[in-house]
């Protein structure tokens, strides 16, 4: 009679229920969810349902997919308003940002009121308040550029009224307002002030170079009187070493620049949303204009 096979120690597979099924696929973390939405829409944009081309979800399937998930449709709202008032301003790193400081002053914020009324609201104060004119003009999105008529000369020297016209100093300055709702209008302002930066790195440049130059002439002159390499190099490390600091130093002077035009930018928005911006104008507004 033929030995019974012996025990084997490993262990049986076996098939999952379908409830245990069921139980895995529906757990899913949100870090998951994300990643599933991010591929989900990596693959929609190169095609769609029927194979053809597509350019994204609209935005009322991104709200529907929000409310599908548990996300709040005015949180939807609000960030889509965020994504499309975002300006393509690189984040500045290396030697430059860090010395000098930005190219670009922003602020942003939720204000009551439409993007027409907002928007023409901002071209009010812009006008009157910071000697400011228009130079381009889109849907949801204006610029401004600085005034160089004799007018708005004579009313940045002459000020009426006490403001510092930090603006005048900017290349250009956007606004770009989105609404989120019936009611409500988020706007972001921009002002580029990298020409300022460009003048003050190149003051610091050059003095850093005038000191550089006086101590190789003084390390010359030195060497050439009583040519010892100790007393030579104090000579001409002393000029040397104050044009650099003179040099960075001039060129610290735009974070000034970017602070006061971040400050004005900020004062701006205050006077948009506290109703502010559509005071009358002056005689001299009206002649500035």
């Amino acid at each position: 009679m033929p030995d019974a096979p012996a025990p084997s120690n490993l262990p049986v597979p076996v098939s999952p229920s379908a409830e245990a099924r069921a139980g895995a696929l529906m757990s899913i973390d949100r870090g998951a969810l994300e990643r599933v939405l991010a591929r989900a829409a990596e693959l929609q944009a190169v095609a769609g349902d029927d194979g053809a081309p597509s350019d994204g979800l609209t935005e009322q399937q991104l709200l529907d997919v929000g409310s599908e998930v548990g996300l709040s449709a005015a949180h939807l709202r609000l960030a889509l308003a965020e994504e499309r008032t975002r300006s393509a301003v690189p984040h500045e790193r290396g030697l430059v940002a860090q010395m000098a400081g930005a190219a670009t002053a922003s602020a942003q914020r939720m204000v009551n009121g439409t993007p027409a009324a907002v928007l023409a609201a901002l071209g009010q104060t812009m006008v009157r308040d910071e000697s400011l004119s228009v130079k381009r003009r889109y849907a949801d999105r204006v610029t401004w550029e600085p005034r160089r008529d004799f007018w708005a000369t004579f009313r940045r020297f002459v000020p009426a009224s006490g403001r510092a016209y930090d603006l005048v100093l900017a290349n250009e300055v956007a606004a770009t307002a989105i609404a989120v709702d019936d009611s409500r209008t988020l706007v972001r302002l921009d002002a580029d002030v990298s020409r300022t930066r460009a003048q003050r790195l190149q003051g610091g440049v050059a003095v850093a170079s005038a000191g550089t130059v006086v101590g190789a002439i003084l390390f010359g002159v030195v060497m050439i009187v009583q040519p010892l390499l100790i007393p030579a190099i104090a000579a001409a490390a002393i000029p040397t070493v104050a044009g650099l600091a003179g040099g960075a130093a001039v060129a610290r002077t735009h974070r000034q620049i970017v602070e006061r035009a971040q400050l004005a930018l900020e004062q701006i928005l205050d006077r948009v949303e506290h109703g502010e911006a559509r005071r009358p104008l002056s005689i001299l507004d009206v002649l500035v204009r």
